[in-house]
């Protein structure tokens, strides 16, 4: 909200209007905690700092900057992290893991816009420093916009395309206006780009990897690297921020390694010795039968599960739409309904998972099971002949088989979905009318997509169809993926309660060209830019419902994704040195927030 400080007479005589420094901004609405806040409400205030903690990850590392496109997926973890926080590099502003979308101060210490959002000015906290000692200044905040305009991986180098002027307002301020390619998103978005220190990067060699440990704004300095197997983090004793409200009860422990394996069960043999603290687990079979051995009966080790309060996001298999065999979404339909659930839900994983029926299923924000309203019609117009009639009226439902993995009225329904499109089976094989197979690859991460794949492949077969398995390393897996090359993987895409300029790169009909982007489907689809403006540009929360249930209907009649299953819970096994606070925040546990018990 503008709050004018001066007569408006005056301020249109200026050429500029005044707004009073806001603590932190919310997508819509308002900030849930006070300008006075002490602390975020799911954090331990009291906490001890000390000790340490070891992650443990599969894969490899070859480089130490998370902002450039070679190495992308083989960056060391923590540096820039969503899951075990930012350690080495800031953002202007902390997000709230308990609001949909809202951000407060952190190295901006306020912030200021206008209603229309043309703006935003950052005013930097003054004792914000880099590890060197060198302050954080205005001069930094514009050359990391400027480096990642120029040099940057998407979406930094995209994003950045909004800005119409960028400038430096007194000695600790930089104002960003916007041009009309941006939307009501793009302040919060640009509130949690990184800044980076002018006086200590090069751009010339910026797009290089490296292992050099670079200086950061953050809680922790790169103290120990070993390429490919381990990195170690240490806390700066001077760290700047460490009593700001947002980081109060962060950040708990004195050293930080992150020890990475070449295979889960390494891993996790790993853990169970106690060479790493933390184990997520996502494999429901794993969870109930893999801890009976002695560190959990004795207590050392324990098993926690957390329930938060998230859409189910969408694991699915993905079709490249490039590829002219998936150009068609009714031959994508018909192979989606090859797949048995039922079957891979009660064999592979005990049956703990639930089917997914939408990409924001479990929140308000779901298409499933709910009828367009009046608002979404309107919004839809001509669009909602492309969507199915089932999944407008909130009938849809995807097929319950009867777990055989070769259900026969199943499978006739995705025969004449095939057929529509041409193919029919011919000597036992699902060809088109030239007498070509239908046939593709599924290329695989590792040994539980692979075993998943497995059991899709036999459901294909029985009705002629050829599916080839290929699993291979982080290396090739991050160069096809870039450039595209694959015709089926299998993927998540996290779903948040504010999907926002994300969807651009996952869907948007710019983003299928774009090397290294999300667009692993490769959508182009002028209809979903539109949607995805909508949603981007909705002003209340009953607009942005709308956009976002209507966006929801369109990809799931569009077929991008087989859906395959989500759990409501989060399953974490921990060394009993580990704690955590009580309190589960809207977006689940949060690792930067649990502490070592033996410095309590």
């Amino acid at each position: 909200m503008l709050r004018i400080v001066v007569p408006l007479v005056l301020s249109l005589l200026c050429g500029t209007v005044a707004a009073e420094p806001l603590h932190g901004i919310a997508m819509h609405g308002e900030p849930a905690l006070p300008p006075d806040y002490k602390n975020f409400p799911y954090v331990n205030p009291d906490v001890k700092k000390g000790g340490k903690i070891t992650y443990g990850v599969v894969g490899t590392f070859d480089n130490l900057n998370p902002f450039i496109l070679k190495s992308m997926r083989t960056t060391a973890r923590g540096m820039w992290d969503p899951d075990y926080g930012n350690l080495v590099y800031e953002s202007l502003m902390q997000r709230s893991r308990d609001e949909p979308f809202t951000l407060y101060g952190l190295l901006a210490q306020t912030v200021e816009w206008d209603d229309d959002r043309s703006f935003i000015q950052f005013n930097l906290n003054p004792k914000a420093k880099w590890s060197d000692g060198q302050p954080v200044t205005p001069e930094d905040v514009m050359f990391s916009f400027e480096l990642l305009r120029d040099k940057g991986r998407v979406p930094f180098a995209n994003r950045l395309k909004v800005v119409a002027k960028m400038e430096k307002v007194g000695e600790h301020s930089v104002r960003f206006t916007f041009n009309d390619k941006a939307d009501r998103e793009t302040p919060l978005i640009f509130g949690l780009f990184p800044v980076l220190p002018k006086h200590a990067i090069d751009p010339e060699t910026f797009d290089r990897t490296s292992l050099t440990p670079p200086v950061g704004s953050g809680p922790y300095k790169v103290k120990v690297v070993k390429p490919g197997e381990s990195i170690t983090y240490e806390r700066d004793p001077n760290y700047w921020g460490k009593d700001i409200p947002a980081k109060v009860g962060t950040d708990n422990y004195d050293q930080i390694t992150v020890q990475y394996y070449l295979q889960d069960t390494t891993l996790f043999e790993a853990f169970k010795k106690g060479d790493v603290d933390i184990y997520p687990d996502g494999n429901p079979g794993h969870w109930a039968n893999a801890y009976n051995f002695p560190a959990v009966t004795s207590g050392a080790i324990i098993k926690d599960v957390f329930t938060p309060k998230l859409p189910s996001g969408m694991l699915g298999f993905v079709f490249n739409t490039r590829r002219p065999i998936f150009a068609d979404p009714k031959v994508r339909g018909g192979l989606s309904l090859v797949f048995d659930f039922e079957w891979a839900n009660k064999n592979l994983y005990s049956g703990a998972y639930k089917r997914t029926q939408s990409f924001w299923q479990n929140s308000e924000l779901s298409s499933f099971g709910v009828p367009a309203n009046a608002a979404e019609l309107a919004l839809l117009g001509p669009i909602k002949d492309k969507i199915a009639s089932d999944i407008l009226d909130g009938t849809y439902k995807l097929p319950v088989t009867d777990g055989s993995g070769r259900d026969r009225n199943v499978l006739k329904q995705a025969v004449g979905l095939l057929r529509e499109s041409g193919y029919t089976i011919q000597g036992g094989k699902m060809a088109d009318a030239s007498g070509r197979q239908l046939a593709f690859e599924i290329m695989t991460q590792n040994a539980d997509q692979e075993k998943l794949a497995v059991a899709y492949q036999r459901s294909l077969q029985a009705i002629g169809i050829a599916a080839s398995i290929r699993t291979v390393d982080d290396s090739q897996y991050q160069s096809r993926t870039n450039s595209f090359d694959y015709d089926m993987i299998m993927k998540s895409f996290t779903s948040s309660l504010s999907p926002g300029n994300e969807q651009l790169g996952r869907w948007s009909s710019a983003a299928r060209t774009r090397e290294g982007s999300d667009s692993f489907a490769g959508a182009n689809d002028a209809d979903l830019d539109t949607l995805i403006d909508h949603l981007l540009r909705a002003r209340s929360a009953e607009e942005f419902t709308a956009a976002v249930r209507s966006y929801d209907r369109l990809l799931l009649s569009s077929h991008y994704v087989l859906p395959l299953y989500h759990m409501d819970q989060q399953w974490v096994a921990r060394s009993k040195r580990i704690g955590h606070p009580d309190t589960v925040p809207l977006y689940g546990y949060q690792l930067p927030i649990w502490w070592d018990t033996s410095a309590q």
